[in-house]
């Protein structure tokens, strides 16, 4: 049997992650690195960025080339790197405030460019970084800090949402299950096309309801039963269950692999051109001075 090249370990940072013990991001943090061991996808040839939040300090914990960014603008970020060198494994991370939120509009253009990145939402419903308020995700009556007398908003839907806006592959995971995870993002980051992974990931901290036991007591695998994935219309319906009884699927709701993505439609990729192996043109000099101002 042949060894593999690569380790989970190998993607750890020298960096300890500093989640509340027991938080739903630190399953997806081992899932990640086993999924990039798995696919043996050398750690300098991968790119995460994120937003601002509890999940989007992902970048810290990882050996990779990583960026926090604005809050909300993971996505864009994200974009710009693959478009600038294609040959990148470019994923984001971040929270449910933070993408379905802060950044929802760029979720929304990503899935209609089908730009060929992996999108990862700890979707805990709740802000947890500042302490409790109410998110996209939120169900209606919830309690927070900002809704003390129940949250009035109706709840986001970010699966039927990311499946009616065009990404090419949508599923769901729960931080509850690790193995299920590794096998849902090896399946994303191998995808050609936006690949978009929401995850019930319970904050243990301030959100008393969506909790590990609540999740456990609903969910069941889309793999179990009988759902063709590449059903636009099966898949909607599989994912409206959310919203009309209490099952709760995870896995693959929806894929296909014949539309073209971003990268294929822009004329210069095409023609094999790679911007970030181009020659800048700018002296040491002044490369140092626009370094500095990043320092």
């Amino acid at each position: 049997m042949t060894e593999r090249k690569y380790k989970a370990d190998d993607y750890k940072s020298d960096f300890r992650p500093t989640w509340c013990p027991g938080c739903g991001n630190f399953a997806q943090w081992r899932a990640i690195r086993a999924a990039l061991a798995e696919l043996e996808i050398p750690p300098e040839n991968v790119v995460l960025a994120s937003g601002i939040g509890c999940s989007s300090h992902m970048p810290n914990f990882l050996n990779v080339y990583g960026m926090q960014t604005v809050h909300g603008r993971g996505i864009p970020v994200a974009t710009g790197v693959r478009l600038a060198n294609p040959k990148l494994t470019v994923l984001v991370y971040g929270g449910d405030g933070d993408i379905y939120g802060i950044g929802g509009n760029h979720f929304l253009h990503a899935c209609r460019r089908n730009v060929d990145i992996i999108t990862i939402v700890s979707n805990n419903f709740i802000y947890g970084l500042t302490t409790g308020q109410a998110s996209p995700t939120s169900p209606v009556g919830t309690l927070t800090k900002t809704t003390p007398r129940g949250s009035i908003e109706n709840p986001l839907n970010p699966v039927s949402l990311a499946i009616s806006a065009g990404a090419t592959f949508v599923a769901r995971g729960f931080s509850g299950d690790a193995k299920h995870l590794q096998y849902i993002f090896k399946e994303a980051i191998q995808h050609r096309g936006f690949a978009f992974v929401d995850v019930f990931s319970p904050c243990i901290t301030f959100n008393k309801n969506q909790t590990f036991d609540f999740f456990r007591a609903r969910i069941y695998k889309i793999e179990e039963t009988e759902h063709d994935k590449e059903d636009f219309h099966a898949a909607l319906d599989l994912a409206n269950q959310r919203f009309v009884r209490d099952h709760l699927p995870i896995g693959i709701f929806y894929q296909i692999e014949n539309k073209t993505t971003y990268e294929e439609r822009d004329f210069a990729l095409n023609q094999g051109y790679i911007p970030a192996h181009e020659e800048l043109g700018l002296s040491d000099e002044q490369i140092e001075i626009i370094t500095k101002e990043f320092y």
